[in-house]
């Protein structure tokens, strides 16, 4: 099994950076892509940025050019930093381990722009 724990999340003006992450233990060769998905209250799930394990990154295109997805696999943590937030950033932020055996969510960190 795979478990993983985001963290980095917090309130930030419009405009301002943060760094969220997400480490995962146990069974990690077994994971194909990292990603990083967003909920709004009231909204549904969407992807946000995917790292496969090949190094290859797909962005959603509201966060093109503000966001980057990277990871450190000696740390077995994945990042996505992200620059000039916005109020319509505000969610709560998912670390996903993209899997052949099943998908592994974490528990999610909160992440408020003010604007």
């Amino acid at each position: 099994q795979v478990q993983l724990v985001e963290s980095g999340g917090g309130l930030v003006q419009a405009g301002g950076s943060l760094r969220l992450s997400c480490v995962a233990s146990g069974s990690i060769f077994s994971i194909n892509a990292m990603g990083w998905y967003r909920q709004a209250s009231g909204k549904q799930r969407d992807l946000v940025a995917i790292i496969t394990r090949g190094g290859s990154t797909i962005y959603a295109d509201s966060v093109k050019g503000r966001f980057t997805i990277s990871r450190d696999n000696a740390k077995s943590t994945v990042y996505l930093q992200m620059n000039s937030l916005k109020p319509e950033d505000t969610a709560v932020y998912y670390c996903k381990a993209l899997r052949s055996l099943g998908d592994v969510w974490g528990q999610g960190t909160q992440v408020t722009v003010s604007s």
